[in-house]
Order: structure tokens, then C-alpha cells, then sequence
């Protein structure tokens, strides 16, 4: 019998059974797939900081039981390649450059023939939380062949967040570590929607939040939201293809770990819109 991995061991059963743990470089990957034979529509998911990949399970119970596969990674500092540091928010931007250019190894790796095929690049969505939303909304800026985008908690109004003006959204809560301006605004999504490259696609998006977030105050990432739906009808697209939920209050830590009594209601809500945008069962 193949010795299970102590990583994997605390997994509900139906999703240890159909999960692996492997390596992109020194990346590590959480993999899960409803049956690895067939193809299957696949979402690229990063936790926030602080957490893990094997993070929040449930979240990829219903992924699977809807017929999607998950590639969850571990972000810079984090879980396997863990470095305390970047567990605090003075690493911050460090961590969300690195990662933002990891993502396509990790695209490169499921495409790789070892996989057979069972990860459908052509249905493949991108997403994550707090500070892997971030790395997926300035991800999206630039090239990319992903179908959809699922966000919680985060914001693609990193100058809003880090460098507040007075007045502006999040000035009541300033952020505990002064960051360069010059390199917040490389990272920014909001600054990079046009800028010198492609620029961001319009795409189906789907963002949850508590309307009570302590660490990440909404009003950035509905300033966000507003933008990029200007951008989408500059573009000649729908703004509808974004969808933006918030909730009073959850009962979650800080308002932002997770979404307390309304988890349910936010897995379920994000499941159903993954499936929509990405054809699964079909």
C-alpha cells in the first residue's frame, strides 16, 4: 500500500483518495481530479497569507463532486517552502511578484504529458484568496488563455489598500507596513488593467466579501470592481461578467478569514459560477 502523505492524512476521505501532492521546481502542488482519466475543467486556486494549500477542503469536495479539477499551490514562503517572514506583511510584495510569475510553470506543468490530458486547458479558471486573489486579478493584466477568474476577500486596488489617500477607501484602517509606492504600483492590478501590455481580458469574474473586513476594507475592492467594469465597457464587453457579492457581516476572523456562518452560501455560490463559466459536465 502507498504510504499516504501526513499532509494529505487530515483530508476528507473522498478527497484524499483522489488527491496527489507533487512539485513544480520548488513549487508545491496540491492536485485533485474527479477521476483522472478523463478531461476535466481545472481551476488554478492560491490561499492567502499566512495559510496553506490544503487549506479549506471543502472548498474542493464540492470542486470535485461538480466535476472540477483542482491544482492548489502552496504561495511563496508558505506551507512547504515555509519562511516566517513571509508570513508578516513586510514580504508582502515580495511575495505576490514571485508568485504572479509562477503561474504560468504551473499552467506549463498541467499541460505536460505525464497528465494525459486530464486537465482541460481549455476550461481552465483561476482564483484565490486575500493575497492569492491579488496575485490572480494582476496575473489577468497581462497574456493568458484562463476562462474565468473566482476572488474572495481582496482587492485589485493594491494602492488603495497600501498607500491610502486622505479620505480615500481603506484611510480608516491604514496598512501596519510602508510600502514603496513605485513598486505597489507595478504590482497593482488597477494601475495595469491597460498599461504597456495586453492588458486585462474581460472574463467572467466572480468577487465575495464581507461588506466588514478588517484586514482588506471593501471600499478598495469595490472602487476596483468599478473600474474594471468601466474597463470591460471600454473593451466592448459586459459588465455583468462580473459578478460582485458582499455580506453585512459573516462572523469570521477579522471579518476576513473565511466567511464564518455564510461559508456555505460562498462555496456554493463560487462552485455554481465555476461551473457556469467553465462548461463543467459538458
Amino acid at each position: 500500500m502507498t504510504e499516504i502523505s501526513p499532509l494529505l492524512r487530515p483530508l476528507p476521505q473522498d478527497l484524499r483518495r483522489r488527491a496527489r501532492l507533487a512539485r513544480i521546481g520548488e513549487i508545491p502542488v496540491l492536485l485533485a481530479h474527479p477521476d483522472w482519466e478523463r478531461p476535466a475543467p481545472t481551476v488554478l486556486w492560491m490561499h492567502g497569507r499566512t495559510a496553506t494549500k490544503e487549506l479549506d477542503p471543502g472548498r474542493y469536495l464540492r470542486w470535485l463532486r461538480a466535476g472540477i479539477a483542482t491544482c492548489a499551490i502552496d504561495l511563496p514562503g508558505h506551507g512547504e517552502r515555509l519562511v516566517s517572514e513571509y508570513h508578516t506583511p513586510v514580504r508582502t510584495l515580495d511575495m505576490l511578484e514571485q508568485a504572479v510569475g509562477e503561474v504560468d510553470s504551473v499552467v506549463e506543468y498541467l499541460a505536460s504529458p505525464e497528465h494525459r490530458g486530464v486537465f482541460d486547458l481549455d476550461r481552465l479558471g483561476i482564483g484565490g484568496m486575500s493575497a492569492g486573489g491579488m496575485v490572480t486579478l494582476r496575473r489577468l493584466c497581462e497574456g493568458h488563455e484562463f476562462r474565468c477568474a473566482a476572488v474572495e476577500g481582496t482587492t485589485g486596488n493594491l494602492a488603495g489598500l497600501y498607500v491610502p489617500r486622505r479620505g480615500g477607501p481603506g484611510e480608516e484602517a491604514p496598512w501596519p507596513v510602508r510600502h514603496d509606492e513605485s513598486r505597489v504600483a507595478l504590482l497593482d492590478p488597477m494601475q495595469n488593467l491597460v498599461g504597456g501590455g495586453v492588458g486585462f481580458r474581460p472574463l467572467p469574474l466572480l468577487a465575495l466579501h464581507s461588506e466588514a473586513d478588517r484586514m482588506i476594507p471593501v471600499g478598495v475592492q469595490r472602487r476596483f470592481v468599478e473600474v474594471l467594469r468601466g474597463h470591460y465597457v471600454a473593451r466592448g464587453a459586459d459588465p455583468s461578467l462580473i459578478e460582485f457579492t458582499t455580506w453585512p457581516e459573516t462572523g469570521a476572523p477579522d471579518e476576513h478569514v473565511g466567511f464564518g456562518r455564510v461559508s456555505n452560501d460562498a462555496k456554493n455560490l463560487q462552485t455554481d459560477f465555476l461551473s457556469r463559466s467553465l462548461r463543467a459536465g459538458g
